[in-house]
């Protein structure tokens, strides 16, 4: 297993077993380290398309929107005939909220994008570490073996034990994954 400076003891502190809550703290710090690197990445655009985004998804967004909908509506339906800026049915309000859906689409659609790139990177992320962990396990399994043969300890072996210690291979379980998916769909295809 590689060895993590940050997981260390400090040079300043003796040395002691570090306790779980230190190393989730830590852990806990080093994932908020690498979401403020992701958000500094962020362009201006970006950060723009993120506040409008949020600001949009909120409670206060939909009042705000009732509001002015509302008032525009009532004041056109108040005012005399000839003084209402946009008379029933509103083409004018129409017209307005159709721009505003279309730029807020943009908007989310662009927040959405980041938001998978940011997601890849983590699934990415994520794999490479599952596979390093899965290797390291598999080469502990191994030495674990040799360790009990080399001291005359009765193991466990066994056909699981044996498969366990052999490296697994990424391509075949994905492969495996595309013949599973194609089966639900062959069986879902005839049954509709």
């Amino acid at each position: 297993m590689s060895t993590d400076p940050s997981v260390e003891a400090e040079p300043d502190r003796p040395s002691r077993p570090i306790t779980a809550g230190e190393l989730t703290r830590r852990n806990v710090e080093r994932v908020m380290a690498l979401e403020s690197s992701e958000q500094a990445k962020a362009t201006a655009a970006d950060r723009v398309a993120d506040a409008i985004t949020t600001f949009s998804g909120s409670i206060r967004f939909v009042w705000i929107t009732v509001i002015l909908v509302g008032g525009w509506i009532a004041a056109n339906l108040m005012l005399p005939r000839h003084d209402r800026v946009d008379p029933f049915p509103f083409p004018l309000l129409t017209l307005v909220l159709s721009v505003e859906a279309i730029f807020l689409s943009i908007f989310i659609l662009m927040s959405q994008n980041r938001a998978a790139k940011v997601s890849d990177k983590r699934g990415h992320l994520d794999l490479q570490l599952n596979m390093l962990t899965e290797q390291e396990n598999t080469k502990m399994l191994q030495m674990l073996e040799d360790i009990g043969r080399s001291v005359g300890a009765e193991f466990c072996s066994g056909p699981e034990v044996e498969v366990l210690a052999e490296a697994t291979q990424p391509e075949a379980l994905s492969q495996q994954i595309d013949q599973a998916a194609e089966a639900v769909e062959r069986k879902r295809d005839g049954e509709t």
